[in-house]
């Protein structure tokens, strides 16, 4: 039979531990000379870790621990160590293993002829060998590391290497002196990380070889040096975060013979949670010129923004606080004449009346305001002050119908300067009213699909009385299945739909037993005057609308399809686009159109026609695989292009990626990018889940 035991009983070092340890034998016994000995499926559990042996003698005139093997001990960590035999204190803090092997996060594998335990912190291996990959009989693992010593500081989680050599299938490729590395299971220590080595046409071959500093617990910097024979660049990353929120800087700086002068970059971001349910967040970026962040693969946006903001939602209220700057990257267009600064401030509440509906009330001031005093567009400031109120209600009336009826007053005061073609002050009233009638008929029956018909008509009417302002924010807006039966098209103030209007519309919504839904949207607007804010090519100039066409579909299966048109009544396309993804474990694939037509109102001399196509896939267990590009089809050439390859085993990840930018412009010219990186698994945060493990052949 077997015998349990409280071996702190025995064993003084370990009666005085706070907590017992439990051992579990075939056979335990005491012999006359203080020898205790357990025999025979040894297995002892102390402190959250687990010993195993065939045989365990606690000698307690030499305070000593001789274990025989196989020995197998398992730590709380994950960590494992096996041996042949080991003399050990009882405290398991000094002593020496013999023929043993350490596995860290079951990742990293260290075998020596010795390991020496000491002070209860240090593991010292001799003539060890550590590698994370599958070894197969007799053949040479993929890569090890063999080092003279290694020692193991197990409370700051670091390995020391003296004397290593790496190897790569037994084959010796590098010597190094000595090394410290971060073992499997630590996930922020001070260091260097993977560099990559990138070519691109413009800058040459060269290296980035990032070296992260832990700053406390709560921020770390990472400084990544990028050398090659066109530039000196430093690139940071800053991140720190607090109780409440957190902060985070990228930046670069660099000197380069593209340019004469230095260039940089830099973006600051945070978030910040407050008293009283205020969030609050800013982001600022700055640029030294216009190519900087194409040059170097850091973006390719136009536009700059640095902002700070502050807000509050609450079920029945929202307030809102931005200011922000605007920065062009655009060659034909200049920071005065954005405007660069905005500043934005606005309230708004519900609440639900004792005599039916919801009542809304909001009041708002916003700026824009132009350094340059030129007078017309060019310079002028524009600040608006107004209020509103609304009032809707919804009623189910006979025949399944559902009513609803929405009336609402607005009143803004705006102030224009540097701008003669206005007044200094002016003040607008528009009142509003809106009904909107739907008829749902649905059909239903189990086991097969539903469907959902919703013919709907919607007459409103709006005027203004008083000025009308400079339009500011409401210059670009365009006809689609979300606003079609709003009072409202403009996404902005300044703008505003007068006049009498009729939209009609119906949409198909069908769910299939299986899970695939679809749905069609079509309708159009009839207005009693035109509205001179609609450009041309948003579909919503003219007493008539163009046609809206609008359709979805998705499956279960992760694939998905959706298409709008705007068609004329000589059924002449306007606008379309469309977008088609299918996703699923192991593809993830995208497309893209868009075809507007020429409107000199939005800066489009020529119509646009574009594809972009993006995808993912896993093409073995090992292998993948992931493209992008952008067509012009109207200028039939190519925007840009890139494809990427990753492999990855246990312990081996390798990313080769090309890239190329065909637009150029008088600060921008085409790029071509080479990147190559590459990882050993078991010196960082550890490999990602699912990494398959080479398999052995007979």
């Amino acid at each position: 039979m077997r015998w349990l035991v409280l071996v702190f009983l025995m064993i003084p070092a370990l009666a005085q531990a706070q907590q017992a340890a439990t051992l579990v034998a075939d056979d335990v016994r005491l012999t006359g000379d203080n020898q205790l000995i357990a025999s025979g499926n040894v297995e002892v559990f102390f402190d959250g870790s687990t010993l195993r042996a065939s045989r365990i003698v606690y000698d307690r005139a030499s305070d000593r621990l001789l274990i025989s093997g196989p020995i197998i001990v398992q730590a709380p960590d994950g960590s494992v160590l096996q041996a042949e035999s080991a003399d050990l204190d009882p405290r398991l803090e000094n002593g020496m293993l013999l023929g043993a092997r350490l596995v860290l996060d079951q990742q990293l594998q260290l075998a020596a002829n010795q390991i020496d335990r000491a002070d209860g912190r240090y593991l010292q291996l001799y003539r060890s060998t550590a590698s994370s990959c599958q070894a197969c009989g007799n053949r040479a693992p993929l890569w090890e590391i063999r080092a003279e010593r290694v020692v193991h500081d197990t409370l700051e989680r670091q390995l020391y290497f003296e004397n290593a050599t790496f190897r790569i299938r037994g084959v010796p490729v590098l010597w190094i002196p000595a090394m410290r590395l971060p073992d499997p299971t630590l996930t922020r220590a001070t260091g260097f990380l993977i560099p990559r080595a990138t070519t691109t046409s413009r800058l040459g071959t060269g290296l980035k070889t990032p070296y992260f500093i832990t700053l406390g617990d709560h921020a770390d910097v990472t400084l990544t040096p990028y050398l090659s024979p066109q530039t000196r660049t430093i690139e940071i990353l800053f991140r720190r975060a607090f109780a409440n929120g957190a902060v985070q800087v990228t930046g670069a700086a660099s000197e380069d013979t593209l340019q004469d002068n230095a260039r940089s970059y830099l973006v600051a971001s945070g978030n910040f949670a407050l008293r009283d349910g205020y969030q609050l967040s800013f982001n600022a970026e700055t640029v030294s010129d216009k190519a900087y962040l194409v040059d170097y693969g850091y973006g390719d946006r136009d536009r700059l923004e640095s902002a700070i903001g502050l807000v509050r939602v609450t079920d029945s209220s929202l307030q809102e606080f931005r200011l922000s700057y605007f920065q062009t990257l655009r060659d034909q267009e200049t920071n005065a004449s954005l405007p660069p600064i905005i500043g934005e401030a606005r309230y708004e509440a519900r609440l639900t009346p004792s005599y039916g509906g919801t009542l809304t009330y909001a009041t708002s001031v916003d700026t824009a305001y132009r350094p340059d005093t030129t007078d017309g567009d060019d310079g002028r400031d524009v600040t608006r002050a107004g209020a509103r109120a609304d009032w809707r209600r919804d009623w189910i009336l006979p025949g399944g119908f559902v009513g609803t009826a929405l009336t609402g007053l607005r009143g803004d005061i705006y102030n224009v300067r540097d701008d003669s073609a206005f007044p200094a002050n002016d003040l607008r009233i528009v009142p509003n009213v809106m009904m909107t009638l739907r008829w749902p008929l649905a059909r239903h029956a189990t086991g097969q699909a539903s469907h959902l018909l919703e013919p709907t008509v919607t007459l409103s009417w709006a005027d203004i009385y008083g000025g009308i302002p400079p339009n500011e924010d409401s210059k670009r807006s365009e006809l689609d299945q979300a606003n079609l039966f709003d009072r409202s098209r403009f996404a902005g103030q300044d703008a505003v739909e007068t006049g009498t209007q009729l939209a009609t519309g119906v949409t198909w919504t069908r769910v299939g037993a299986a899970g695939a839904a679809s749905t069609l949207t079509f309708g159009r607007i009839l207005r009693s005057e035109a509205q001179p804010d609609f450009n041309p090519s948003s579909g919503l100039a003219g007493t008539r609308s163009d046609w809206l066409v609008a359709g979805q579909y998705n499956t279960a299966g992760g694939f998905l399809f959706e298409a709008r048109a705007l068609l004329d009544d000589d059924i002449d396309t306007t606008r379309a686009d469309g977008r088609v993804r299918w996703r699923n474990d192991r593809i993830n694939l995208g497309a893209a159109y868009i075809w507007q037509g020429r409107d000199l109102a939005e800066d489009r001399p020529e119509a646009i026609s574009e594809w972009t196509i993006d995808g993912a896939f896993v093409l073995t267990d090992a292998w993948q695989m992931n493209f992008d590009a952008r067509y012009d089809v109207a200028a039939d050439r190519p925007v840009r292009a890139g494809v990427g390859f990753s492999w990855q085993n246990e312990c081996v990840s390798i990313d080769v990626s090309a890239s190329r930018r065909y637009a150029s412009s008088s600060s921008v010219e085409p790029t071509t990018t080479f990147g190559l990186s590459g990882s050993l698994s078991g010196f960082s945060a550890g490999r990602s889940a699912g990494s398959p493990a080479a398999q052995c052949r007979q």
